[in-house]
């Protein structure tokens, strides 16, 4: 089975913690004080971010006045929360803020991602990826590629079915070459194969349909999840990254605004069949 780590049920337990606080009428700042964590712990345990201590959970179920059925499920997501994902072997390479989303990505039943400047890292060839490593000039380019590499495993994966992959892309992205000529020449043909899986979609917004609504928010991925047993599923999440970290916003208001650029989005991309004909044509003009 494949392991979707410890990241679902870290922020299974920050939701109903602050839920559970917020019922009661206690400030983050008084709960804080009467538990004597800090203020930056209490907004990473309720964001998700950190695993919850046994002894933690019991503190903040009593302070809170939780029932005890609701303190043993939250005991149960605790231990839940303590599990290792494979991307924690690669050490530092994975930095927190980006560990995060690569066990929410693993969880995901579905994922869609809007690539104005790169191709996203699910759909990057090994030539690609070397290519983008080296030039940002990490101190472990080669283990970045192979967890890069590693991640997209989940897109054939048989235990827990694997996600659908909805991808737009820039034109610009298909044209903005490698080096490497040979290597960009079998990107561009990995994005045509990869799109025949009957979970992946590689569509292009061409140049063609000019200004639209995506173009001033930067790459960005909708995850969305599935129910697990009877527990509700994460809500859906919008992940932005930047150079420093990343955004994950999961507010409806925000949801909502990116559901509708993404619906815009769908109606500006070519169809599957036109963006494979587009990128067949740009590998014949600049690579054969």
């Amino acid at each position: 089975m494949a392991d979707t780590g410890s990241t679902v049920p870290r922020r299974q337990v920050g939701r109903l913690m602050r839920r559970l606080r917020e019922q009661a009428g206690i400030s983050l700042m008084a709960a804080a004080e009467e538990l004597e964590f800090s203020r930056a712990r209490m907004y990473r345990i309720e964001n998700g971010e950190v695993p919850v201590r046994k002894h933690d959970v019991i503190a903040m179920c009593t302070v809170y006045r939780a029932t005890p059925r609701m303190t043993e499920v939250l005991l149960g997501l605790a231990q839940e929360s303590k599990a290792k994902g494979w991307w924690h072997a690669y050490g530092d390479v994975v930095p927190p803020w980006f560990e995060l989303y690569v066990g929410m990505e693993q969880a995901a039943s579905r994922l869609r991602s809007y690539a104005p400047g790169l191709i996203p890292g699910l759909l990057q060839s090994r030539e690609y990826a070397e290519c983008v490593f080296e030039r940002w000039g990490g101190p472990e380019p080669a283990a970045a590629v192979a967890v890069r590499l590693e991640r997209q495993s989940l897109l054939t994966r048989t235990r827990p079915a694997a996600p659908r992959l909805d991808a737009v892309l820039d034109e610009g992205v298909l044209r903005r070459a490698i080096p490497d000529r040979l290597g960009m020449r079998k990107q561009l043909a990995h994005l045509v194969n990869v799109s025949t899986r009957p979970n992946v979609s590689v569509r292009v917004a061409p140049f063609a349909a000019g200004p639209h609504r995506a173009a001033s928010s930067g790459p960005f991925t909708i995850l969305d999840f599935p129910a697990v047993g009877t527990a509700s599923p994460e809500p859906t999440t919008i992940y932005c990254e930047s150079l420093t970290g990343a955004l994950y916003l999961d507010k409806l208001t925000d949801v909502d605004v990116y559901e509708s650029t993404w619906a815009e989005l769908d109606a500006t991309a070519l169809s599957q069949p036109e963006s494979d004909d587009l990128i067949r044509a740009i590998i014949k003009e600049s690579y054969d």
